[in-house]
């Protein structure tokens, strides 16, 4: 009979470097009290290398405090964790996709959430040595085209396609859905477009190609802004020879079966509380279920991948259960298939609507956000100025906005507010970013070529301690943030790490302090800068050298 030992930081870290309740669960194996049993192994564990102490802390827990020695020793292994570990490359790859923007329509500030927290899962991945494919699902295909090519024939300027902008694209499509409203044939009209592009009109095949242009043009200067980046970039388009396979597999299974006036449908099992799937429109046109059963047809057969995830709206949830259903229907080999839910965004008394026109811009986001930045830097007095100014205020207004949105639970909803995110109080991106600012200015002044702790100190303060301690963290967040796919973790991690450093700052002298106290403190302060750009960078942000 054997029970796992969990040893964890504790919730207070003033009460020692790790704890365990191993206590109360051998209790109950044993039956022995919780107590009896914490006394045997306090007897077991003293003297032990690297530990100090060990005390029993209320009913069953024991809380153990390291040696010095020991936590010197722990802060070369958290040296290592700010290092990307060497990508597997022969290891079957984790394929993330996200952001999915859609063509024809500028980003709006909502796509920011998939965009970035999917790049941050990406960027999780890697950092621990997985092999990492991220993927772009462009939404390239779909009636919204037809709709567009009749907006743009009726009341378009007459120029060529590529001469419009998005913001003009977005009015036409704006338009089309007001004046369908008095006129419902425009539907039809919109639906026959689509359906003569789907059979290959090369006027409209043009037309589409240059829509994708216009709007890929603009995005990726967005991409670039939020240092986000990513290996294959399909649009719905790219499936198009690739659905009538599946769409004949599955009649030949029996899985597609005729649902209403001619439509393929699938229908899932009593108890799943799934309602039926629409596979293929009764006028034969293709829909997101048939591209995306051809996606997934596609990725397990040219990547072999063994994690598939898809940052995605909550509102997707219905649609990914029907659509994992389905494959598995299918009796396809499938990889582990995952819905990474996120929830909504949005402004105080503010909605978001495409179809209204009353879409809130993403690139007039963060334009806000650099502007509200700047001035802010000039609040602090800064003395930094032009071309570094400029910059720096970029640096600070997207990191803001960027912060703002991954360091929330991505589940639940959340209301974005310009306050909460641009202080340099709390928990907040410019906060982050000032510290580590505030760590380089030390190590500047310091001037050391390198920054190594020494191999011993006769004792530890109480501000040195609890920041070797919330250190000795970094590496079990990093996990712990990639295997939930809960970027806040990480989040929450930096911000307690920035407390904990700004705390040891106004506590201690660092390059006055005598020796081997002066060496250990610039050294601590090396490496809390260090955590706090790898950390920065893994949520795509960036941290200045000085602020």
């Amino acid at each position: 009979m054997s029970t796992e030992v969990i040893l964890v930081p504790p919730s207070d870290l003033i009460l020692g470097d790790l704890t365990t309740n191993c206590c109360m669960q051998m209790s109950k194996k044993v039956g022995k009290a919780p107590k009896e049993i914490a006394e045997m192994l306090i007897k077991q564990l003293q003297g032990v290398e690297d530990i100090e102490k060990v005390e029993m802390a209320g009913p069953g827990f024991l809380n153990i405090t390291l040696t010095i020695a020991a936590r010197l020793k722990q802060l070369l292994r958290v040296q290592a964790a700010c290092e990307p570990q060497t990508v597997r490359k022969n290891e079957a790859p984790v394929i993330v996709e996200y952001s999915q923007p859609n063509i024809a329509k500028p980003l709006g500030v909502h796509h920011i959430l998939s965009t970035v927290i999917g790049q941050t899962i990406g960027n999780l991945y890697e950092h621990l040595g997985y092999n990492v494919i991220r993927i772009n699902h462009l939404g390239d295909w779909g009636t919204q085209f037809g709709k567009l090519a009749v907006a743009l024939a009726k009341w378009g300027s007459g120029k060529g396609t590529k001469e419009y902008t998005l913001d003009e694209m977005l009015d036409l499509y704006v338009r089309f859905h007001e004046e369908a409203k008095n006129d419902p044939t425009l539907e039809d009209e919109g639906r026959q477009a689509f359906k003569k592009l789907e059979q290959g009109d090369p006027t409209l095949r043009a037309f589409w190609r240059d829509v994708v242009e216009v709007t890929m043009g603009a995005i990726e200067k967005l991409y670039q802004r939020l240092h986000v980046h990513f290996d294959h970039t399909h649009g719905e388009s790219f499936y198009e020879d690739k659905m009538q396979p599946i769409i004949e597999e599955g009649r030949q299974k029996g899985v597609f079966v005729e649902g209403k006036e001619g439509a393929l449908i699938v229908e899932f099992e009593e108890g799943s509380n799934l309602p039926p799937a629409i596979v293929v429109k009764g006028d034969g046109a293709t829909i997101y279920l048939t591209r995306d059963l051809a996606t997934i047809r596609y990725r397990v057969d040219t990547f072999h991948p063994e994690t598939l995830f898809y940052v995605v709206d909550v509102a997707q949830q219905l649609y990914f259960e029907q659509l994992f259903a389905t494959v598995r229907k299918l009796g396809w080999n499938l990889p582990h298939l995952e819905h990474v839910v996120i929830g909504r965004m949005s402004f105080p008394d503010k909605s978001m609507s495409t179809r209204k026109g009353n879409i809130i811009q993403l690139e007039k986001a963060l334009d806000e956000a650099i502007t509200r930045a700047d001035k802010l830097i000039a609040e602090k007095a800064s003395e930094i100025e032009g071309a570094e100014r400029t910059e720096l205020a970029e640096i600070v207004g997207v990191g803001a906005f960027v912060y703002g949105v991954v360091s929330q639970n991505r589940k639940q909803n959340m209301i974005f507010t310009w306050d909460k995110a641009l202080t340099f109080e709390g928990n907040s991106g410019p906060y982050l970013q000032y510290t580590h600012a505030r760590a380089r200015s030390v190590l500047r002044k310091a001037d050391v070529q390198k920054i190594t702790p020494p191999n011993s100190v006769p004792s530890l303060e109480n501000a040195e301690l609890l920041l070797m301690r919330r250190m000795n963290e970094f590496p079990e967040i990093l996990e712990s943030a990639r295997a939930e796919a809960m970027p806040h973790k990480l989040t929450n991690y930096l911000y307690a790490l920035s407390q904990d450093f700004n705390f040891f700052y106004n506590a201690l002298p660092i390059l006055n302090a005598a020796e081997p106290a002066r060496a250990l403190r610039i050294a601590l302060t090396g490496l809390t800068a260090d955590i706090l750009k790898c950390g920065a960078e893994i949520l795509t942000l960036r941290v200045p050298d000085r602020m």
